[in-house]
Protein backbone atom coordinates (compact mmCIF):
# COMPACT_ATOMS: atom_id res chain seq x y z
CA UNK A 1 0.00 0.00 0.00
CA UNK A 2 1.28 3.41 -0.94
CA UNK A 3 -1.24 5.36 1.12
CA UNK A 4 -1.49 4.67 4.83
CA UNK A 5 -3.84 5.83 7.58
CA UNK A 6 -1.13 7.88 9.29
CA UNK A 7 -0.36 10.05 6.24
CA UNK A 8 -1.65 13.62 6.27
CA UNK A 9 -4.44 14.43 3.87
CA UNK A 10 -2.32 17.17 2.28
CA UNK A 11 0.58 14.75 1.77
CA UNK A 12 -1.72 12.26 0.05
CA UNK A 13 -3.20 14.87 -2.29
CA UNK A 14 0.20 16.36 -3.14
CA UNK A 15 1.78 12.99 -3.93
CA UNK A 16 -1.30 11.50 -5.58
CA UNK A 17 -3.57 14.16 -7.13
CA UNK A 18 -5.79 11.44 -8.57
CA UNK A 19 -7.09 10.82 -5.02
CA UNK A 20 -8.90 14.17 -4.79
CA UNK A 21 -12.00 12.87 -6.56
CA UNK A 22 -12.26 9.86 -4.25
CA UNK A 23 -11.88 11.99 -1.13
CA UNK A 24 -14.54 14.40 -2.38
CA UNK A 25 -16.93 11.55 -3.24
CA UNK A 26 -16.52 10.19 0.29
CA UNK A 27 -17.51 13.52 1.80
CA UNK A 28 -14.06 14.79 2.66
CA UNK A 29 -14.39 18.18 1.01
CA UNK A 30 -11.99 19.77 3.47
CA UNK A 31 -8.94 19.34 1.26
CA UNK A 32 -8.16 23.03 1.35
CA UNK A 33 -8.85 23.59 5.02
CA UNK A 34 -6.15 24.14 7.60
CA UNK A 35 -6.84 20.82 9.31
CA UNK A 36 -5.93 18.88 6.17
CA UNK A 37 -2.31 19.96 6.61
CA UNK A 38 -1.82 18.16 9.90
CA UNK A 39 -4.78 15.81 10.13
CA UNK A 40 -4.08 12.21 9.20
CA UNK A 41 -6.33 10.26 6.88
CA UNK A 42 -7.53 8.22 9.88
CA UNK A 43 -8.41 11.38 11.83
CA UNK A 44 -10.19 12.93 8.86
CA UNK A 45 -12.17 9.77 8.18
CA UNK A 46 -13.20 9.56 11.84
CA UNK A 47 -14.23 13.23 11.91
CA UNK A 48 -16.46 12.68 8.88
CA UNK A 49 -17.85 9.30 9.97
CA UNK A 50 -16.18 7.47 7.08
CA UNK A 51 -15.11 3.81 7.33
CA UNK A 52 -11.32 3.95 7.00
CA UNK A 53 -10.58 0.53 5.47
CA UNK A 54 -12.76 0.90 2.33
CA UNK A 55 -11.43 4.45 1.89
CA UNK A 56 -7.84 3.25 2.08
CA UNK A 57 -8.58 0.47 -0.40
CA UNK A 58 -10.17 2.90 -2.88
CA UNK A 59 -7.32 5.40 -2.58
CA UNK A 60 -4.65 2.75 -3.06
CA UNK A 61 -6.50 1.28 -6.03
CA UNK A 62 -6.56 4.74 -7.64
CA UNK A 63 -2.80 5.24 -7.26
CA UNK A 64 -1.99 1.77 -8.56
CA UNK A 65 -3.90 2.28 -11.82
Amino acid sequence: MKITADMSITEIVQKYPQTVEILMQQGMGCLGCAAARFETLAQGAAAHGIDLEPLLAALNKAVEE
